[in-house]
């Protein structure tokens, strides 16, 4: 989930699910936008299976003939192709102790402080998911580094429809600009003119006060703006629970 590098954050509900990660994990993966393989998708609890591509027709035809909507019974069938897992060497979710210790950090600035310390001390070989944890975290927009560090903290004691609104409530903030203009900023530099650095404001993370993230939290002054209206789904939650 790269939001971070134009402007915006991880949204759609992420700051309660990636909040339910063990550890860190999920501050990990929301600050620095590394991306999964299957493998570790399974590892960390966001997918329920793993099936080979060579198996997919084969498992699509066998739900096509289930009848039953039961969560059980369908995970039973879609069991009947999956595959065991492996890790890779070099997966960084076998530096889950290494993670939890960066990223439970209080502020994002004291989590890249203990990312470089960590970097300089790393056995040769082992530190390139470091390096690349900080290179993303400083290219990153400052604001949308703090928003999502705020908001997956505050996830884990949410449900999902809140988590839901709350993401519903900032995108509005950084659609209209309300305090900055990165997300209209890194969408042209990277979505349109291609490979371009953004100019972020603030430019640094130490600039961006809680004050000014708070900000994003609030309700957008405008007569005409609501918060957002879920319709009542009464399995949405446990759906979730029973997934992670």
């Amino acid at each position: 989930m790269p939001e971070g590098q134009i402007g915006f954050f991880p949204d759609v509900g992420a700051s309660y699910f990636l909040s339910r990660l063990p550890g860190s994990f999920g501050e990990y993966l929301g600050l620095t936008g590394a991306r999964l393989d299957g493998n570790e998708m399974l590892a960390c609890g966001l997918a329920t299976h793993f099936v080979l591509s060579k198996d997919l027709l084969l498992l699509e035809s066998a739900l096509s003939g289930v009848a039953s909507s039961d969560a059980s019974t369908i995970s039973r069938v879609i069991s009947g192709f999956s595959s065991k897992i492996s890790l890779k060497k070099d997966s960084a979710y076998r530096r889950l102790e290494t993670i939890n210790k960066c990223f439970s950090r209080r502020t994002v600035e004291e989590i890249l402080s203990i990312l470089v310390t960590m970097e300089n001390e790393a056995a040769n070989g082992d530190n390139k998911w470091i390096i690349q944890a900080i290179s993303s975290m400083k290219s990153a927009s400052p604001t949308s580094l703090k928003i999502f560090l705020k908001l997956i903290r505050e996830g884990r004691a949410k449900e999902l429809k809140d988590c839901l609104i709350q993401d519903y409530a900032i995108a509005c903030h950084m659609f209209r600009r309300s305090f900055n203009p990165d997300f209209i900023e890194g969408s042209r530099a990277k979505l349109f003119e291609k490979r371009k650095q953004p100019k972020w404001e603030p430019s640094k993370l130490e600039l961006v006060s809680d004050e000014f993230v708070d900000q994003y939290f609030e309700k957008v002054d405008d007569d005409d703006w609501e918060y957002l209206q879920l319709p009542p789904r009464a399995n949405l939650a446990k759906t979730w629970e029973s997934k992670l």
